[in-house]
């Protein structure tokens, strides 16, 4: 069944009017007519199977059926700070990281990142990975949709503390040390309903100096298993070994 997620205030109490893309969507791709039944999702995390009450003038009218139980979000709010890559790098990363449960991506600029944007295609841009979110949280059945927030240096990112309960970053140099700082040594300490920050160098990796500067800001460096990761993995393995952790281990 297809999900939509609808901005709060295109909800009044149990009656929801899609518009813009999403009732495209319905109307020319998949060819709904009334009292067919889509999901729509609330921003609140609230999602419920509704009817197709009328199509008018590219607008759809929905009236909720049955509010859904259950949530498909992960038990750990995790933010992913990713180090801004070359190409549509990024674009895998926001995609596969909502199939895997972010909670929300933070764009950054280091030392070595080498891609350049100035405000118009940075708003090109933030437009793009919005609708790339979207698309995979509906694909995913997400109950929320994970948040993009605007692009930060990497300094400004090792002063923010908003509350997490863990800050770690990867740092391909633990792999090569005998004694490592593993990431599932801190994992296996966090309780469902904390808040992880995870920090991923662009393709050149972190500078010993921003290393230094996220270590005296309490962010741990840790290894992302044995092999040095390409950048758009990093993030993907981390995000995957928290669902293990706290979705699946519990059931073997």
């Amino acid at each position: 069944m297809q999900r939509y997620f609808v901005p709060a205030e295109n909800w009044n109490d149990n009656e929801i009017v899609i518009t813009g893309d999403d009732a495209h969507h319905i109307i020319r791709v998949m060819r709904s007519k009334t009292g067919e039944t889509i999901i729509c999702s609330h921003p609140n995390g609230q999602a419920a199977t509704s009817t197709i009450t009328s199509i008018t003038n590219n607008v759809v009218h929905a009236v909720v059926k049955e509010w859904l139980e259950g949530s498909a979000e992960s038990p750990v709010e995790v933010t992913i700070a990713q180090g801004l890559p070359k190409n549509d790098k990024m674009e895998t990363v926001l995609q596969k990281g909502t199939e895997l449960g972010a909670a929300s991506f933070i764009p950054v600029r280091s030392e070595r990142t080498v891609v350049v944007w100035d405000d118009k295609k940075m708003d090109k841009k933030m437009r793009r990975f919005n609708k790339i979110v979207k698309e995979a949280s509906e694909q995913s059945q997400r109950n929320k949709m994970p948040s993009i927030q605007p692009i930060s240096d990497l300094k400004k990112l090792a002063e923010v503390n908003a509350g997490y309960h863990l800050k770690l970053f990867a740092y391909e140099e633990e792999a090569k040390k005998e004694t490592q700082q593993l990431f599932s040594s801190y994992i296996k300490n966090v309780r469902p309903g904390e808040r992880v920050l995870i920090v991923i160098g662009p393709e050149g990796g972190f500078s010993e100096k921003e290393a230094d500067l996220l270590k005296q800001n309490a962010f741990y460096p840790v290894r992302l298993g044995p092999r040095i990761l390409r950048t758009e993995t990093a993030a993907l393995y981390a995000l995957a070994s928290i669902s293990y952790q706290f979705e699946e281990s519990a059931y073997y």
